[in-house]
């Protein structure tokens, strides 16, 4: 989701105002998800590398994080959404963990649409984690080497419960993943539009759904074998 601040700025706006309205495009875009009955939407909402931002800026962000979980979790109990938060949550105030936790834990048995938030995410970190993980399973002989498979690997990231991504859109222009579920979307499309995100709504979201359905999904075989299937 890019394109906040900017979006703001041309409206003669601080960074902020635009944060706000990323607020009500994202949940557009939860509805529209859970209307077409999409199995997953991850959205990225905190990369590990936007500590870096103005220290006001990630400020706001934590408070604004911590109003939405607030007070969107009823919504996402009516619409039977599963909510999921993605990343080194350590890194946040205590007061922020405890809502992170009691929000999945609300909607955990809910079997819709299952949304999650990556904050404090990158995909470099998540695929460390997952080395860690492993590894610490080798060192103490509960797992072997030659155990160590594409598919348990992919089990042990943060999304290993989903299947890989199908689709990736970025708004805002950028060409770019910006170390967004690296493994995830080894085979994904990558779709990118120059609208920023305050103004992605359901008919920029269904243009993207649009090139994704033209796109003829190989995975290595021929457009012949394809056919077959």
């Amino acid at each position: 989701m890019d394109g906040n601040g900017r979006w703001a700025e041309s409206k003669g706006k601080h960074r902020v105002f635009g944060h706000k309205h990323g607020v009500k495009s994202l949940r557009k875009a939860i509805s529209f998800a859970a209307e077409k009955k999409v199995q997953a939407l991850t959205i990225y909402a905190f990369s590990s590398e936007n500590w870096k931002r103005p220290e006001k800026e990630v400020n706001m962000l934590m408070e604004l994080f911590f109003t939405v979980l607030g007070s969107e979790v009823k919504k996402l109990q009516k619409h039977n959404i599963k909510l999921k938060i993605i990343g080194d949550i350590s890194a946040f105030s205590e007061r922020l963990q405890k809502k992170v936790l009691q929000a999945e834990k609300d909607t955990e048995n809910n079997s819709g649409l299952a949304l999650n938030v990556a904050a404090n995410y990158g995909g470099r970190w998540d695929i460390t984690q997952a080395t860690k993980q492993i590894a610490t399973l080798v060192k103490q002989g509960d797992l072997a080497i030659d155990d160590i498979t594409e598919e348990r690997f992919h089990n042990t990231l943060t999304l290993g419960h989903l299947p890989a991504v199908d689709l990736m859109i970025r708004t805002g222009g950028d060409h770019r993943i910006s170390n967004f579920l690296l493994w995830q979307m080894a085979y994904a499309e990558l779709y990118f539009c120059d609208v920023l995100w305050p103004d992605f709504n359901a008919d920029a979201f269904q243009d993207a759904l649009d090139v994704f359905a033209s796109k003829e999904r190989r995975f290595g075989q021929t457009s012949e074998q394809v056919a077959r299937r």
